[in-house]
């Protein structure tokens, strides 16, 4: 990977966590009205979660965001 690869890494993963914790707040909504799916709803919002600790995991090992970035400890 090329520094600059790594950088805009460092830029964009904080955004994707923010844009995944929104979905999995609003899939969490829609899971309290959503009868025989909630269970499944539910379960999207938890692997979102999961996802985004993946994303936070990796951001680290990459040296954590670049200081003009959004702090991403949601």
């Amino acid at each position: 990977m090329t520094a600059n690869e790594e950088m805009k890494l460092r830029i964009v993963i904080p955004h994707w966590i923010k844009h995944n914790k929104e979905h999995a707040e609003e899939f969490q909504r829609w899971a309290k009205e959503a009868g025989i799916a909630s269970v499944d709803i539910f379960s999207a919002a938890s692997l979102m979660i999961q996802v985004n600790n993946s994303l936070k995991k990796g951001l680290q090992k990459l040296g954590g965001p670049l200081e003009h970035t959004q702090k991403t400890d949601d």
